[in-house]
């Protein structure tokens, strides 16, 4: 269902430059995924202090918070500069692909045209759009400490173990358990090759700092978790699997979708989502600073060229 969005475009008007931040995820009925979201970008709004505005807003199913709603806050603030970053875990997800194309951006496939009508927003605002999570070092930490209650020492114990009967020269001490990193996905190629390689170097991240045996991804479309997870089980019977979830925040995904699809088969799991964490926050203001250093960039270079364009007397 496309968002409902005002297509009059807006006279022109010139003010100083003044950024400000919409921060887009999902959106959910459920309060209180809501209300995580909402928390983490006022964390984020509160480490960026005064310096720009960051409005909380949802491609669907928040009524009266949607992305056109938080377009005319942030215009209602004389925002001039405007920062639009995807609260979401991967450039595979189709609706960052159709949220980009709303705000004029161009489309991930050539063959894929978006599903949104284009946002209305004042003539003459600079328009940016980030990137979502994918690959992310700090997100690597916290699925780590997500799972830090799933590891279990006799691991280590077992791998010394067998290190040791193996004799000099065998391989290093390793823990005997192994990750599976599960999100939502996508069945479209391109969309699907990007779930791909983002979540292949995020398990690789997790795995490198956890010092674990292993580190596999699968997606739940198309439906590949226990087909994947029976596949390693039969490669690797003597190792444990830790399934990790990769998404925003629990919801029916987490809670009801992954426990179903590997339902009968030997893992370990806590549900644990990304929110709440003090590192998405960190993650936000991150993004938000390294574009108005660029912003700033432009600015100087728009000056400089300005200087430079008046006539010479004769």
């Amino acid at each position: 269902m496309k968002p409902s969005v005002n297509l009059e475009v807006r006279p022109e008007v010139k003010l100083a430059v003044k950024p400000g931040v919409l921060v887009v995820s999902h959106g959910s009925r459920e309060a209180d995924w809501v209300r995580l979201v909402d928390d983490a970008v006022a964390a984020c709004s509160a480490l960026m202090g005064s310096e720009v505005p960051v409005v909380s807003a949802f491609l669907e199913l928040v009524e009266g918070r949607l992305i056109q709603d938080g377009v005319n806050a942030l215009e209602a603030e004389d925002v001039t500069d405007l920062y639009v970053l995807p609260l979401f875990v991967s450039s595979g997800s189709t609706h960052v692909d159709d949220i980009a194309q709303a705000f004029g951006m161009a489309p991930v496939s050539a063959t894929r045209a978006g599903e949104l009508e284009p946002f209305a927003v004042r003539e003459g605002m600079r328009v940016r759009f980030g990137a979502p999570i994918d690959d992310d070092g700090d997100i690597a930490e916290l699925l780590l400490r997500n799972i830090e209650g799933l590891s279990s020492e006799a691991a280590w114990e077992l791998g010394a173990a067998r290190e040791g009967a193996l004799g000099a020269g065998a391989e290093p001490v390793r823990r005997r358990e192994r990750l599976l990193l599960v999100a939502h996905g996508s069945r479209e190629a391109v969309f699907h090759g990007r779930w791909r390689d983002g979540m292949a170097a995020l398990a690789e991240r997790v795995r490198e700092l956890g010092g674990f045996a292993g580190a596999h991804s699968a997606m739940l479309l198309p439906n590949q978790a226990a087909c994947k997870l029976g596949a390693l089980q039969r490669r690797y019977p003597d190792d444990a699997f830790i399934v990790v979830p990769l998404f925003l925040s629990e919801g029916f995904f987490t809670r009801t979708v992954i426990p179903t699809r590997l339902a009968g088969l030997n893992y370990r799991y806590n549900g644990r989502a990304l929110l709440p964490s003090p590192q998405i926050a960190r993650w936000m203001e991150r993004q938000i600073r390294e574009w108005l250093r660029d912003l700033d960039d432009i600015d100087k270079m728009d000056d400089m060229g300005s200087a430079g364009s008046g006539s010479l007397g004769s």
